[in-house]
């Protein structure tokens, strides 16, 4: 089933996407002041597929939507034991969206069968029987705001529709078209947060479920999933960080906590339990996650595991452009073959630079007890590595270490004397892997200087250095005129100066 999750699909004016490889984690959660802190962090999936989708079915469970032999169940993971368990199996479908029924402990979740049809099912914990709780609505998301309404979203011809349906009656009421997915109770309230999507804008409302009274609460911008905190903080999550909004306080959003850790990328899932002790965060497996695993593959000998990192025309070269083979055929037999002729093989990694979808290892090989020193660039898209890229150890190079620290100071002091005399007279300037944007002194002089004499604050802090032969990585921060970014520089050093640097940013 997975990538055909009609109610993933049609969300928000979204372009249409298949459904990604995710992770949830778990964390321990604390309030300080106007921010948080979180500690303790677990992986409650630890699955290869889709794991999304996670609710509080008490302060001890969290139950949430997980891939397995080609469809979606239900799963429960126990905070306490760390056990988890599956609560449903249904060959004939699959189930999304699980959240517990009010005053009950069975569970509702959203089935899309294998025939297309979508529906809102009820389903016993226990037993893992079914039934349908809504017979005629496709129901893309929805919340329990109390044992007898529901509120939901609905899908209607390429949009949802938010719907509140009172079970006691069979009455359905639409009270706002094109909406996106998150729908919440607002705590010490009897109002409930949704998103109205319009051309124009997107705005996060509340709505009186009885009478459908609206309010705007905030715009936003990416931030299409959200959670509400006892104390009425807002939470959303955006790339790597989580931003906080308290109306009636706050303006705007602001970011309350970024997470460091190179696994956690682009959350697209958050939820609390609910006393605030424990945050559930929903992230795709990151660039540095996929090239992890096939680090971890290949010190398992897992042929299939580890072609299975890389995309089918995947492209291995030396650097920076010198091709060695292409595809994960040709992979699998030279892998193959070599796991053949080797008795033992192994790969540590020393350092790691993460910067978007590249990451670069610096590697310790050892084949048979022979070791080597090697730097590995990958480039990620799409879940798989498209391309890896070798720099190897050459031997009797001279050390490139002082010429880079030396022109690091002048670029740091805009010494554009000193900085320009720390490159050769053919110093030549690329965007990675091999496109040249400068070439020569007279060249470089004239992109810096103008550059020095405008940018007050230069800085470049080096935040971590790899040397491989005569060539230095650097993972730069930098400070540009009150902005922060972060670059790699590759720089190439001969007869005592910078002959080549490549950049990837």
């Amino acid at each position: 089933m997975k990538g055909t999750l009609l109610l993933l699909l049609l969300l928000c004016g979204i372009a249409l996407r298949p459904q990604s490889n995710t992770e949830i984690y778990l964390f321990d959660l604390e309030i300080i002041g106007n921010g948080i802190q979180l500690t303790n962090k677990i992986n409650i999936s630890n699955n290869e597929g889709y794991d999304n989708q996670p609710s509080f079915y008490d302060e001890h469970t969290v139950i949430f939507a997980s891939t397995r032999n080609g469809q979606t169940d239900i799963r429960q993971y126990d905070i306490t034991s760390g056990a988890s368990s599956w609560l449903t199996n249904t060959p004939a479908g699959s189930e999304y969206s699980p959240t517990r029924i009010p005053e009950s402990s069975a569970i509702s979740a959203i089935r899309l069968d294998t025939t297309g049809l979508q529906r809102l099912y009820r389903y016993d914990i226990n037993s893992g029987k079914s039934k349908t709780i809504l017979k005629e609505a496709k129901v893309g998301y929805h919340l329990w705001y109390s044992k007898d309404i529901l509120v939901n979203t609905v899908l209607v011809e390429n949009r949802m529709d938010l719907v509140v349906s009172h079970l006691s009656d069979g009455s359905n009421y639409t009270f706002q078209k094109n909406v996106g997915r998150s729908v919440l109770q607002i705590p010490n309230s009897q109002d409930i947060s949704f998103l109205d999507i319009s051309p124009e804008k997107t705005v996060l409302k509340s709505m009186d479920p009885v009478s459908g009274a609206t309010q705007p609460i905030i715009n936003t911008q990416d931030e299409q999933d959200f959670c509400w905190l006892p104390n009425g903080v807002l939470l959303a999550g955006k790339g790597n960080t989580l931003l906080r909004f308290h109306p009636g306080l706050d303006n705007d959003w602001a970011q309350t906590y970024t997470f460091e850790d190179q696994y956690v990328n682009n959350i697209t899932r958050i939820a609390v339990n609910q006393d605030a002790t424990q945050l559930a965060v929903v992230v795709e497996v990151s660039p540095a996650g996929i090239v992890q695993k096939q680090v971890e593959t290949y010190n398992a000998r897992d042929l299939e595991g580890f072609a299975s990192c890389y995309s089918e025309d995947v492209l291995v070269k030396r650097f920076p452009n010198d091709t060695l083979y292409r595809g994960r055929k040709t992979m699998k037999q030279r892998y193959g073959d070599y796991f053949k002729q080797t008795a033992s093989s192994s790969v540590a990694v020393l350092k790691r630079i993460v910067i978007g979808n590249t990451v670069i290892d610096e590697e310790r090989a050892v084949d048979d007890g022979v070791e080597n020193h090697q730097v590995a660039i990958y480039q990620v898209q799409n879940d798989e590595i498209t391309s890896m890229t070798f720099l190897f150890e050459q031997k009797d190079s001279e050390n490139p270490v002082a010429i880079v620290q030396q022109q690091l100071e002048a670029y740091n002091a805009r010494n554009i004397d000193a900085f320009m005399a720390t490159y050769s007279d053919d110093v030549r300037l690329f965007n990675y892997p091999n496109s040249l944007t400068s070439m020569g002194q007279e060249k470089m002089r004239n992109r810096y200087q103008g550059f020095f004499e405008s940018t007050p604050d230069l800085n470049c802090e080096i935040k971590k250095r790899m040397i491989i032969g005569n060539k230095v990585i650097d993972l730069e921060y930098l400070t540009v005129n009150g902005q922060n970014f972060s670059a790699v520089a590759i720089y190439e050093v001969e007869n005592g100066k910078i002959a080549k640097v490549t950049f990837i940013r």
